[in-house]
C-alpha cells in the first residue's frame, strides 16, 4: 500500500476521533453531574479548542497531503477514504449540533454553538476533493530505479 493510502486511513481515523470527542463533550454538557457543578467549574471552550488541535486539524492536513500525493494519477481508494472522512466529520458535527437544545445555558458559548456549524461546512470541501480523486484518472508514471 502506498504512503498516500496510509495517510488517508489515518485522516479517517482522526476525523472519527474528533467526531467522537465532540459528541462525548456535548453529551457531558447535557448531563453534568450535580456534585461536579459545586466543586469544579467546567469550561467547554478550552476542551473544544484542544479537540480541534488534536483531532480535526491533523486529519485535515493528512487528507490534504494524501490528496496532493495522488492528485496527478487519481486514486479511487484514497478518494473514497477522504470522502469517508468528510462524511464522518459531517455526521459527527450534525449529532453534536442536534444536542445544543439540551445543553444548559451556562455552557452555551460561541464556540459551542459555532464549531459544529463550521466543521459541517468544512466537511463539504473534503468530500469534493475526495470525489475529484475518484473521477480523475491518469496513468501512473513509471518509476525509474536506475
Amino acid at each position: 500500500m502506498g504512503l498516500e493510502k496510509w495517510l488517508a486511513i489515518t485522516s479517517v481515523a482522526l476525523f472519527a476521533m474528533f467526531a467522537g470527542e465532540m459528541i462525548s463533550v456535548y453529551h457531558f454538557m447535557t448531563n453534568v453531574p450535580e456534585e461536579i457543578e459545586f466543586s469544579i467549574t467546567f469550561q467547554p471552550d478550552p476542551k473544544i479548542i484542544q479537540f480541534v488541535s488534536i483531532g480535526v486539524a491533523p486529519a485535515g492536513v493528512l487528507a490534504a497531503v494524501a490528496f496532493i500525493m495522488s492528485k496527478h494519477y487519481g486514486s479511487k481508494t484514497v478518494g473514497g477514504l477522504i470522502i469517508a472522512g468528510g462524511i464522518i466529520l459531517f455526521a459527527g458535527m450534525t449529532v453534536s449540533y442536534s444536542m445544543l437544545d439540551s445543553i444548559d445555558e451556562k455552557y452555551l458559548t460561541d464556540a459551542v454553538k459555532l464549531i459544529p456549524l463550521l466543521f459541517m461546512v468544512l466537511s463539504a470541501p473534503v468530500i469534493i476533493f475526495g470525489a475529484y480523486l475518484i473521477k480523475h484518472k491518469k496513468l501512473r508514471p513509471k518509476k525509474e530505479y536506475f
